[in-house]
């Protein structure tokens, strides 16, 4: 008997349809007191799963689950002075609790990046339900750099479609495009 493959806790049960006209909610960290706590106003995009080693994890998940939403959309609402950045040199500067160690955010703060203007969320982190659900997995093979069996990747992959989650080694085939278009729009090759 094969034991299933676990993803991510919010994906491992299957994923729900977004809601229609979903207004946002309330991301908070795990502290038991004086939690930090982000207010998401609309909906996410992108939602995905990614297997990189920068994306904070719940203990036991293979993958991470991360979503963007536009930077104006994303404030701080409690106990913003428990918030540190985790590596001040990464371009995706993610906003984690010193306490618990949750990422509540990642923000991009070079202007040039395609990505700038978007926050990068943990949807998990909220009570609310209706947010858009993970499209694709991101990143699939580097799950094997935080310690999975590299002889487990064609389950793993495997997994991923059963639940609907195209497996990429990268981001998607659309945000890879978006990210080529920004690349050649600064080097002057399209028109902006």
């Amino acid at each position: 008997m094969t034991r299933k493959i676990s993803i991510h806790p919010a994906v491992d049960g299957g994923t729900k349809p977004a809601a229609a006209q979903f207004k946002g909610g309330t991301l908070t960290c795990q502290c038991a007191k004086n939690p930090v706590s982000v207010s998401i106003k609309g909906q996410c995009a992108h939602n995905h799963v990614c297997g990189c080693t920068k994306c904070w994890k719940p203990k036991g998940a293979l993958f991470s689950q991360v979503a963007v939403v536009p930077r104006d959309n994303l404030k701080v609402t409690a106990n913003e002075a428990k918030l540190a950045i985790v590596d001040p040199k990464a371009a995706i500067q993610r906003h984690a609790c010193k306490d618990c160690g949750v990422h509540l955010y990642g923000r991009i703060e070079n202007e040039k990046h395609p990505f700038f203007g978007l926050d990068f969320i943990h949807t998990e982190l909220s009570k609310e339900q209706g947010w858009a659900p993970p499209e694709f997995a991101a990143f699939v093979s580097s799950i094997i750099e935080s310690g999975a069996d590299p002889g487990n990747m064609q389950a793993v992959r495997s997994r991923l479609k059963a639940l609907g989650l195209e497996p990429y080694d990268c981001l998607s085939p659309a945000l890879m495009d978006a990210i080529a278009t920004h690349t050649a729009k600064s080097a002057g090759v399209l028109k902006r």
